[in-house]
């Protein structure tokens, strides 16, 4: 995260080309800030993790009861995360993580209070776990979206991979603190801490004042209406739905050791909730050091290799884990899960938070953690049944397996680096000129665009319209077709559709640069002038 008037300097929307420094952001004294405040808040957090994992093995040791205990902690992701994505994109994103992280607080030190009163059973812990990471799912979205009002362009790469550093610091910390806390003072003290550790970043939030946005303002979207335009968005980015493919390889598979590390802990090493959380810290330290790293690989090797070789990381670090008796075969694997799942985190938020242009920012990222959290909760779901089945090196040595069978199966779906893509927006399509006023609810609107085409361009026309019609679809139209006219010879007219006036004209400002490409491409097939006309239903429809 970083300073909002030196986001306010650079576009957002410009191409992206990566500040060569990693320590760039934190010149940025509001991502500085926050960057602490968020690094203490996850240290408690982490405390919190460790200690709820350790106290379902005392309640019910049962594979797949431990295992649900992540499915809790995930499941809430995957459920609200797009409609909080929707809110985050038209509301003020400041104030809603403000009240956002003020219910975490809250949820959090009422959770708290019944693990220190003896109020927990083990279906009750998987509800409070649930009902805890439900404000924190509402807030995941716009913790994503911000960043890049925080940094300039430039900097965004490297301040995704500062994020990560500063979880996996908290992961290298949290755990091992949380299993020491535990044996010290109790059970509840972990938890305790983690309900009063977002105090700072709630702090940091109200001292953060982001630029306003100037230039004339449409109406803001309605819920419903922010929903379909983000799901239609994230269903005709290309970019986007490759990433999120790679997403479900890596997670769905990376999420067993995550789901079964604390039965590898208390069975085959023999060890207390002080091991599971020192292997939990060395995984989290592992992935500080190799964060260090990633500007140098990724340069190397570029966004797709480089997951591949953080999967395969994973499937060795996962067998390892599945082969472990001892600690220090355990405390091996964690070195290796650690450097391996910050190069593909790092690499899969890369490439969602680039392949989104600034309107839709909070629901493609939405989508981008439901995909990831809805992996992470199915993978531990299937895991620890697996393990309750087969055992628990099986379900691992499969875990394992399937990791590098998943990288075969998507190497056609590419990362995106952001270079290529211009998110600007062109500002080149004419307001309609209408004789009188159109009520901003009024719709849908019907757009028809005519060209003339000489009959021996025809094919090439067609071809060029593929492209042309993801852009409408991905920025709020629908309906689109191109139609042709049986008695006049090279008259072709574009259609499509859009809910609403107040649609229609935010499409105009959505369209991009690297989105005229495209229009071009259409266009200079055009004999003469092209023709645009637009048409709001006469009655509403019954």
């Amino acid at each position: 995260m970083s300073d909002a008037d030196a986001a306010a300097a650079q576009p957002p929307t410009a191409p992206v080309h990566a500040s060569l420094s990693a320590w760039a952001p934190f010149r940025h004294r509001t991502f500085a800030v926050i960057w602490v405040a968020t690094v203490a808040s996850n240290i408690g957090g982490w405390m919190y993790n460790v200690a709820s994992g350790w106290l379902m093995t005392s309640l019910d040791a049962d594979p797949l009861m431990v295992s649900l205990v992540q499915v809790a902690n995930n499941l809430p992701m995957f459920l609200f995360a797009i409609p909080a994505g929707a809110l985050v994109d038209i509301v003020d994103r400041r104030l809603f993580l403000i009240i956002g992280e003020t219910a975490v607080t809250i949820t959090s030190i009422a959770f708290a209070a019944l693990v220190w009163l003896h109020l927990i059973t083990p279906w009750s812990l998987l509800v409070f776990s649930f009902i805890v990471t439900v404000a924190s799912a509402a807030t995941a979205p716009a913790w994503q979206a911000v960043v890049p009002q925080l940094v300039p362009r430039e900097d965004l790469p490297s301040a995704i991979a500062a994020n990560s550093v500063g979880i996996n610091v908290s992961r290298a910390v949290g755990p091992a603190l949380g299993g020491l806390m535990v044996v010290a003072f109790g059970i509840a003290a972990p938890f305790w801490v983690n309900g009063f550790s977002n105090v700072g970043v709630i702090a940091a939030l109200i001292r953060w004042h982001p630029p306003k946005k100037t230039g004339p303002r449409l109406p803001p979207e309605s819920f419903g209406q922010a929903m379909r335009s983000g799901l239609r968005h994230a269903r005709y980015n290309a970019s986007l739905r490759s990433t999120l493919a790679r997403t479900v390889a890596f997670f769905l598979f990376a999420s067993a050791y995550w789901a079964l590390l604390p039965l590898v802990a208390r069975d085959p090493i023999g060890g207390s909730s002080a091991i599971y959380g020192v292997l939990l810290g060395v995984i989290g330290a592992s992935a500080v050091a190799g964060a260090f790293l990633l500007r140098t690989l990724r340069s190397r090797l570029g966004p797709d290799a480089l997951l591949a070789g953080a999967t395969i990381a994973t499937a060795i670090a996962t067998a390892l884990f599945g082969a472990a008796h001892n600690v220090s075969v355990a405390l091996a694997a964690s070195v290796l899960a650690g450097a391996s799942w910050i190069a593909g985190v790092s690499s899969l938020n890369v490439s969602a938070q680039v392949a989104l242009p600034e309107w839709v920012r909070g629901r493609g990222l939405a989508m981008y953690v439901t995909i990831m959290f809805g992996s992470l909760t199915l993978g531990s779901a299937i895991w620890g049944e697996v393990a309750s089945l087969v055992g628990l090196p099986l379900a691992l040595y499969a875990a394992a397996g399937g990791a590098v069978l998943a990288i075969f199966l998507t190497w056609r779906w590419k990362l995106q680096t952001g270079a290529a893509i211009d998110f600007t927006p062109s500002m080149h399509w004419p307001e309609p000129i209408t004789i009188a006023d159109v009520e901003p609810d009024r719709g849908p609107v019907l757009t028809l665009v005519e060209y003339r085409i000489d009959p021996e361009h025809r094919e090439p026309f067609l071809e060029a319209m593929g492209p042309y019609a993801r852009v409408f679809r991905r920025n709020g139209a629908y309906d689109f077709n191109v139609f042709e006219d049986p008695a006049e010879e090279g008259r072709f007219v574009e259609t499509f559709m859009t809910d609403s006036w107040s649609e229609h004209l935010r499409l105009h400002r959505r369209v991009t640069i690297t989105d005229r490409k495209s229009e071009e491409a259409v266009r200079r097939w055009s004999i003469g002038e092209v023709k645009t006309t637009h048409l709001v239903i006469a009655r509403p429809q019954d």
